[in-house]
């Protein structure tokens, strides 16, 4: 009796270590990627998979702008299979660095490669640069997944036909959220339309969605908004006599409060311009529930926050 029963504790020992061996395979077989910021990080890893491991760099919150790379990010590129990056200088700090490594023989893609030159904005404040705030128009981002597809594809040939279907079914995900924003903001007047933000992030929201944007600090998340900037702000708020004015998840409040308070109008909610939320956060508007930490999510929850604001 003894035996049999130390037979079954044996055996049970011996398929948790086959189960355990399996896992550890599967996990080896997956494909190491880095990623920069939440979108795109969000992007690779719902094109990705199950077929890949995803090591995203930058967090909820994270000015990629301002994003430098500690020594500890320069190891996870180094191990990486393949990198995506957004691209268009948004993680200008880190511009070299991809180009050494790609000069190296190190797969490297920037996921804005997809986007037409005719649909990228190059506003005067940008003095000569692409706006690289491309996921403002969710139809548009949506370009970039075809990159990302390349991408995996070029590392991971066995897993194209799953890259390729997961692909279409991202993209189309993106373009449904857009019908869905158009929709939504069917709600508000072409008067009511008008967004007052920390920074330049939004051009290609606005384009998408008709409506009129218009940032205190412009390009930069850092110099703060002058005093000059500010009254200037307050008057125009007051000729428009704007419902409310927004801030943003990255980006110092400080300008957007001095505003609010000076031309008597509320803070409407905070968008996330650079960076989606985080992870698993569930917000609840207009009847249904969406994770913020996605981009999908993010979307949703931007729209929403301007639409109940300005209505």
């Amino acid at each position: 009796m003894y035996d049999i029963f130390r037979m079954k504790r044996v055996f049970t020992l011996i398929l948790g270590l086959v189960a355990t061996a399996e896992l550890t395979q599967v996990y080896a077989n997956k494909i190491n990627v880095v990623t920069t910021s939440t979108m795109v990080t969000d992007m690779v890893k719902t094109v990705g998979g199950s077929r890949v491991s995803v090591v995203g760099l930058m967090g909820p919150g994270v000015d990629p702008h301002l994003y430098k790379p500690a020594s500890g990010d320069v190891i996870k590129l180094q191990r990486a299979k393949v990198i995506f990056y957004s691209g268009l200088m948004l993680e200008g700090r880190m511009s070299d660095l991809f180009f050494r490594m790609s000069r190296a023989g190190k797969k490297v893609y920037a996921v804005t490669e997809s986007i037409p030159e005719k649909d990228r904005l190059e506003p005067p404040e940008f003095e000569g640069h692409w706006d690289p705030h491309i996921w403002g128009n969710p139809s548009l981002w949506s370009k970039c997944i075809a990159t990302v597809v390349e991408g995996l594809s070029a590392v991971d040939p066995e897993g194209k036909n799953y890259y390729t279907t997961q692909g279409a079914k991202v993209e189309k995900a993106y373009k449904d959220v857009h019908d869905w924003g158009l929709k939504r903001i069917s709600k508000l007047s072409k008067k009511q339309r008008i967004l007052v933000t920390s920074h330049d992030a939004f051009n290609y929201f606005g384009k998408a969605f008709d409506f009129q944007v218009v940032a205190v600090q412009g390009l930069s998340t850092v110099t703060e908004a002058g005093l000059a900037d500010i009254a200037k702000m307050v008057d125009f708020i007051k000729e428009k006599n704007l419902n409310a004015i927004f801030v943003e998840s990255s980006v110092n409040p400080a300008a957007i409060k001095r505003i609010s308070k000076d031309a008597n109008v509320k803070i409407g909610g905070e968008l996330f311009s650079d960076a989606c939320g985080k992870p698993g956060d569930i917000h609840k508007s207009n009847g249904e529930k969406y994770d913020v930490g996605t981009f999908v999510g993010m979307v949703k929850h931007n729209i929403n926050t301007i639409v109940n604001a300005l209505q």
